[in-house]
């Protein structure tokens, strides 16, 4: 037994003395644990991958422009690659979700090329154009065509609602956050807030692309389809990434 005991204290001597060094392999020594989901931060907690996988986006419809209750042309495609959404070519698509959502939390990074011009559907319908009978939340700037009003910039409700203050990086990536609970749209661009209104307030005339009034803002859906806009010219696609959505009850 006493010989027994001394062996121990040799080994945990040895052992002390080489831990000491650095001289045991590292396997003996538990890594440290990976972050799991629910360790993140607390005003991410909720939040669902729009785009969770490589290829063409599940769940989602390319559609026309201009309508988007008619199919964009078959080889018209939309695609993810390393988590980024591409939009299509050619030009001339949204990217409509086939879920609907009332109210809720969407958040995504984005960037566009020289002559990008995109847009963010929000409660639209699946019939007619999501600028004018849902909402859209813009993304261009005066790169695209020089006599773009401020509410048709980056940051605008289309035609309807200028942004407070334009903070758009046309050569980076940019940051939208948008809340939309009820009547009330909340919309961060960059940690800077451009709308805070309350839709059922909002009577100004949106004029559709053919001169004709399209409804007021207050009157517009409180549940649709989120979408994304690919208008770009000369190869200047959008770039979406990080996209993510929280409902709200």
């Amino acid at each position: 037994m006493m010989r027994q005991q001394r062996v121990s204290r040799v080994a945990a001597s040895a052992l002390a003395f080489s831990l000491s060094c650095g001289l045991v392999h590292s396997a003996a020594i538990p890594p440290a644990a990976s972050p799991v989901p629910g360790d993140q931060p607390a005003d991410e907690v909720g939040f669902e991958r729009l785009f969770p996988q490589d290829g063409v986006p599940a769940g989602w419809s390319v559609r026309r422009w201009d309508d988007v209750s008619k199919a964009a042309d078959a080889q018209t495609v939309w695609t993810v690659r390393d988590g980024v959404l591409h939009g299509s070519e050619p030009r001339g698509t949204w990217l409509m979700s086939d879920r609907e959502y009332g109210d809720f939390v969407l958040r995504f990074e984005f960037k566009l090329g020289a002559r990008g011009n995109s847009g963010c559907a929000l409660r639209a319908p699946m019939k007619g154009d999501p600028a004018f009978d849902g909402l859209e939340l813009q993304m261009a700037d005066r790169r695209y065509t020089e006599d773009m009003k401020d509410s048709e910039q980056t940051g605008g409700i289309y035609r309807a609602i200028a942004p407070r203050v334009q903070v758009y990086k046309p050569t980076e990536w940019n940051d939208y956050d948008i809340t939309l609970q009820g009547s009330r749209l909340r919309v961060v661009l960059n940690g800077q807030v451009i709308h805070d209104v309350d839709l059922a307030q909002e009577t100004q005339v949106a004029l559709r692309h053919d001169g004709s009034a399209s409804p007021l803002l207050k009157d517009r859906p409180r549940r649709g389809h989120i979408g994304f806009q690919e208008l770009s010219r000369e190869g200047g696609q959008v770039q979406i990434r990080n996209a993510r959505i929280k409902l709200l009850p």
